[in-house]
């Protein structure tokens, strides 16, 4: 590379952060982190109508938490500032007024009613639907009179109505488009905002961003914007569309496919490394066989030249699945400070003092796939009471009789054992088992469901040493009265 790496990130504070949104802002970091250029965040919230109160500190939440940090921009600071787009309107309104009066642009003053009627007609004709261009040649004395009228207009880009534009994108090559296909679209509204056409063009020239990686939905709109940059005089930045983001059903990713908000994610308990390393391959890749790739390992490798043209199909069997070997890879330490939030929204404070939750975490971690799941694996751990039916404590080829002699062989043997760690539970009850002449599995069966309501859990004789003696034997006596 020659020159700076100057790549943005500018999202819209019209809703939660979606997955395809942030993924696209992950490429352009991992870009400028291995060129060891600087990454942008800029606000673009000029779409007034649509904004929703708080989205912003949602957007940056959410690059916080993924450990996306930025060079400039809000809370950052910067030399080519302000980076909220509502702080920039002189400069939008400036472009356009130089765009009108070089003949790049022109007044429009259709109202909305006469544009939606258009729209309608064009749909009952099945006509691909877009503006007629009725503004495009008015006169100056037609201007003035709109203008007397009381109407503010918005301003249009004039496309050329033949030849064609050509632009050469990083991941598709060279991308031409018939002008005919293109509209006059409109670039500053009739409120003094620009549109995004027009912003992005602005600022990414006045920001002196060097590669613009965006959704491959905009590649429609690059000739317009190539239009625009030319039109201003501006070098245009480097664009590499990306591909999209899809569901398993190969339809645009939504709702219906599951979580897509990143904060989603969070709540559910995935990791962000997780989250991180498998955004990163919706689109790219190290290789044809490499899943765990490390944020440092994403920095060094990464490349346009990686990113595929393909749609990236979103499979959150295969993100669960990786979180679930990131939460193994934790310390014991780490994993226990990660799951506190989970655990003290469903037990009370009391219930969850440091040292026993270090004892109880290290036996359900190479279970856990979310750390929301963790709750529900530990819950025997920090209740008080049991629920569960009497007939999970008989295992196949026993009685109820039989079960609860056995568990009352267990508890007296248990009320005496002078040790109550794993290995001499272990010790104690493996040839009690043959003793009573039962499999291992009869007894262990009983005495799991007996200890923690479960006929699942983590090995029983370390699940034992944690919960203590006085509790397992209050919890087996129980178990006795069941089945009673």
């Amino acid at each position: 590379m020659s020159g700076t790496v100057r790549t943005r990130y500018a999202p819209s504070p019209t809703g939660y952060p979606h997955v395809g949104n942030i993924r696209s802002a992950l490429f352009a970091w991992l870009f400028a982190r291995h060129h060891d250029g600087s990454f942008i965040l800029r606000v673009e919230d000029t779409d007034v109508e649509r904004t929703v109160a708080g989205s912003l500190e949602y957007q940056l939440d959410a690059l916080h938490w993924l450990g996306m940090d930025w060079d400039e921009g809000p809370g950052a600071g910067g030399n080519y500032g302000p980076y909220v787009q509502s702080e920039r309107l002189p400069l939008y309104q400036e472009a356009a007024r130089r765009l009108v009066e070089s003949g790049h642009a022109y007044y429009c003053y259709c109202s909305e009613e006469r544009l939606a009627a258009l729209r309608e007609e064009q749909m009952k004709r099945k006509m691909p639907p877009g503006y007629d261009r009725s503004c495009r040649n008015l006169t100056t004395e037609q201007r003035k009179a709109k203008e007397a009228e009381g109407i503010t207009p918005v301003v249009r880009f004039r496309v050329p109505l033949t030849g064609r534009t050509r632009f050469h994108d990083e991941i598709w090559g060279d991308v031409v488009f018939d002008n005919s296909h293109i509209e006059d679209l409109v670039l500053l509204k009739s409120d003094g905002y620009p549109t995004y056409h027009l912003a992005n063009v602005v600022d990414d020239h006045a920001m002196e961003v060097s590669h613009v990686l965006r959704a491959e939905e905009y590649i429609s709109s690059a000739p317009l914007h190539m239009m625009t940059y030319a039109a201003l005089g501006y070098t245009p930045p480097k664009f590499a569309h990306l591909p999209m983001v899809l569901g398993p059903d190969r339809s645009k990713l939504g709702k219906r496919h599951g979580a897509t908000s990143v904060l989603e994610f969070r709540e559910q308990g995935y990791l962000p490394e997780a989250l991180v390393n498998f955004l990163a391959l919706l689109g790219w890749s190290l290789d044809d066989k490499t899943d765990i790739i490390s944020r440092e390992e994403l920095i060094k490798h990464f490349s346009l030249e990686r990113v595929s043209k393909t749609a990236a199909i979103f499979n959150h069997e295969k993100l669960k699945w990786m979180n679930g070997v990131y939460i193994r890879n934790l310390t014991a330490d780490d994993f226990a400070r990660r799951c506190e939030p989970f655990l003290q929204k469903n037990f009370s404070a009391e219930k969850i003092f440091p040292g026993y939750v270090r004892q109880v975490l290290p036996l359900v971690q190479e279970r856990a796939k979310l750390l929301a799941e963790v709750p529900e694996l530990t819950k025997y751990f920090f209740s008080d009471r049991l629920e569960y039916d009497a007939g999970l404590l008989i295992s196949k080829g026993m009685t109820a009789e039989s079960t609860r002699q056995a568990l009352a062989t267990a508890k007296e043997r248990l009320e005496k054992l002078p040790a109550f760690d794993a290995a001499a539970l272990e010790a104690m009850l493996r040839p009690l088992a043959e003793e009573l002449g039962l499999k291992t599995g009869q007894l262990f069966g009983a005495l799991r469901t007996a200890v923690s309501g479960e006929t699942a859990t983590p090995p029983l004789f370390q699940m034992m040493a944690v919960l203590g003696r006085e509790r397992c034997l209050r919890r087996i006596q129980e178990g006795i009265q069941k089945l009673a």
